[in-house]
């Protein structure tokens, strides 16, 4: 069954799978200390600048968790949208594992901003509650929406001028940048990012992040957070492998690319359809839409994607690099049927 259901259920470039395969031909220092990653991390230096510092990770949560250790105690507090993925789809574990609060903030697009984040900037230095130190955002965000570079750094300035920091969730960071036609360094450091959670697993890889830390006060306790939090690979080759091919030669851009344009593709067809509402303005690879309950469970029976709110009949439709012009045919063709 072809899935619309999350760019997790893609599959992996074959670009990717060739990294893997060549870095298993031979033996290798294990933690990290091995050709793949010092040339990755060469890479991820040519993109982000040259004073970053990469970190490789197993996973998002992983990464997100380690990152928010990183600039936070457990006295702190970390604020985030009521949808962000750290309060939502984490069970708990950037809490748990950083020690801090974390604050959600109701928001219409899934995007803060600066007037959202004032009113919780009170109480500094007050013991009785947590500190805010960190917010946190997701680029594109849970409801398929993409901040924009100014909206970014006006929320990094607000921080900055609070002695707080700001951390990036880039699981889908190519999809913004090519949404909003700009470099990853743009989109990140340039913009004030202090740290930033990296990751092509929705984008064609098979596995693995990056914690990328952008100010050196962060960057110098990282890989002690990163092994504390059992996030260290001994194997690491075969993650930071994967980041070679991804980062050269456009592959993250040609691959988010495709995943937007089959996006727009399939909201063309939807809106063919007088019963179907757009819920979310369409930005990245993610449609949000209410259409007729009994169209969507029928739908589900051919293919695999989600309700986002059942109550609302509100659906979730998402593309990925693999999509094909074949499966939106077939999906258009069943859509044909339910809502004709």
């Amino acid at each position: 069954m072809r899935s619309f259901a999350s760019d997790n259920n893609s599959g992996v470039h074959t670009a990717v799978i060739e990294a893997i395969i060549e870095a298993n031909k031979d033996h290798a220092v294990g933690y990290g200390d091995d050709p793949w990653t010092a040339a990755a991390e060469a890479k991820m230096k040519e993109i982000f600048g040259p004073d970053v510092a990469p970190f490789f990770v197993f996973n998002g949560t992983g990464a997100n968790s380690v990152a928010l250790q990183s600039i936070t105690r457990p006295f702190n507090a970390i604020l985030c949208a009521q949808t962000a993925h750290i309060f939502v789809d984490e069970c708990g574990a950037p809490a748990k594992m950083s020690g801090a609060t974390l604050i959600p903030i109701p928001t219409k697009d899934g995007k803060l901003t600066p007037e959202l984040i004032k009113p919780h900037l009170v109480n500094f230095g007050v013991c009785h509650h947590a500190q805010p130190k960190a917010v946190y955002i997701s680029q594109v965000s849970e409801l398929g929406t993409v901040y924009t570079i100014e909206e970014v750094k006006a929320i990094a300035d607000l921080l900055h001028s609070h002695d707080m920091y700001l951390h990036m969730d880039g699981a889908r960071l190519a999809n913004a940048c090519v949404s909003l036609n700009c470099s990853m360094k743009a989109a990140t450091v340039d913009a004030g990012v202090d740290i930033l959670s990296f990751g092509g697993t929705k984008n064609g890889m098979m596995m693995g992040e990056a914690v990328v830390s952008f100010r050196k006060e962060i960057t110098d306790n990282l890989k002690f957070y990163r092994k504390q939090s059992a996030q260290l690979a001994s194997k690491q080759r075969y993650l930071a492998a994967q980041f070679l091919p991804y980062l050269s030669n456009n592959l993250w851009w040609d691959n988010a690319s495709h995943a937007n344009l089959m996006a727009r593709k399939l909201q063309h067809i939807l809106q063919k359809y007088p019963q179907v509402t757009f819920t979310q303005k369409m930005e990245s690879n993610q449609l949000f839409f209410t259409a007729p309950k009994v169209a969507l469970d029928a739908l589900m029976k051919e293919y695999f994607f989600y309700y986002w709110n059942e109550n609302i009949a509100e659906a979730r439709l998402v593309t990925s690099w693999d999509t094909t012009e074949d499966d939106l045919k077939a999906i258009e063709q069943s859509l044909d049927k339910l809502l004709a």
